[in-house]
């Protein structure tokens, strides 16, 4: 007589905690998996998720600031070669348009503004719904129509148009918390590498305003840094949690400032 499989309390626990490892959103959970056994390794695991981008994949928040560390010299190192890249292509005589950092006076609010608030605001809009839960889904659309709103009646109306703002910010909250409990949605995991590579591919072109001229074929390719931090920042948001999306962000940032005024005291 067939038997129905026994269901263990402790194994749908274990289940329950591997699935918030992947976002980083359970504080609680006791089963994380371990880092890659060194460098090289980790940056295997990158590249493994980057030619199938998942949610169904094993936590690292075991040790995420090695995770973390293991990144950000990839990401040193890609800096570098295209950096060494481009001055081969200044000396050859191409013309590469200046970013909006060039002739900036690094003042604390402008330092501030790249290391914190970019990196806070912009993992918050490009990565911050890649766990597809349906509580950051719907928060960010919500926060997206009460700023296109706000950005509409504004001018003529601004009352409404903070009204309709702070209703889209009360609405966010709410979903926040009364979904917080919701795991991803099945037909978001399902096509996740599409979700995946929208917000790495928008992140980067976000960044065209950086550049004040200059035609796109020549635009486009200057943007590759962003377009391969993007994709570095969506495994570490899967991998660990928003808050490490951001740190690494923010490490970036830092690197990329620190470099554009050691260059300006360099001239």
């Amino acid at each position: 007589m067939p038997t129905s499989p026994e269901t263990h309390p402790q194994t749908s626990a274990t289940t329950q905690a591997e699935i918030e490892a992947v976002f980083g959103d359970d504080a609680t959970a006791v089963d994380r998996a371990a880092p890659a056994p060194d460098m090289v390794g980790e940056w295997r695991r990158l590249w493994a998720f980057l030619k199938r981008p998942t949610l169904d994949v094993a936590g690292q928040s075991a040790a995420p600031f090695t995770v973390l560390a293991r990144i950000y010299t990839l990401d040193m190192i890609a800096i570098a070669c295209l950096i060494g890249l481009a001055s081969a292509a200044v000396a050859a005589g191409v013309y590469i348009p200046e970013t909006a950092l060039a002739g900036m006076e690094f003042t604390l609010p402008l330092i501030l503004t790249v290391v914190i608030g970019a990196p806070v605001f912009e993992e918050l809009v490009f990565r911050g719904w890649l766990s597809g839960k349906p509580g950051h889904v719907i928060a960010l659309l919500l926060i997206g129509a009460g700023a296109a709103g706000f950005g509409v009646i504004h001018a003529s109306a601004p009352l409404i148009g903070m009204l309709i703002m702070a209703a889209a910010l009360i609405g966010a909250a709410a979903a926040l918390i009364g979904l917080r409990n919701r795991g991803p949605m099945g037909w978001y995991a399902r096509a996740f590498p599409a979700f995946f590579w929208f917000a790495t591919l928008s992140f980067a072109l976000v960044h065209l305003a950086n550049f004040d001229e200059g035609s796109l074929a020549i635009l486009l390719p200057l943007v590759l840094p962003q377009f391969i931090l993007g994709s570095m920042l969506g495994y570490v948001r899967v991998h660990i949690g928003l808050w490490a999306a951001i740190l690494l962000h923010a490490a970036h940032n830092a690197t990329a400032v620190s470099l554009a005024a050691l260059s300006t005291l360099a001239q």
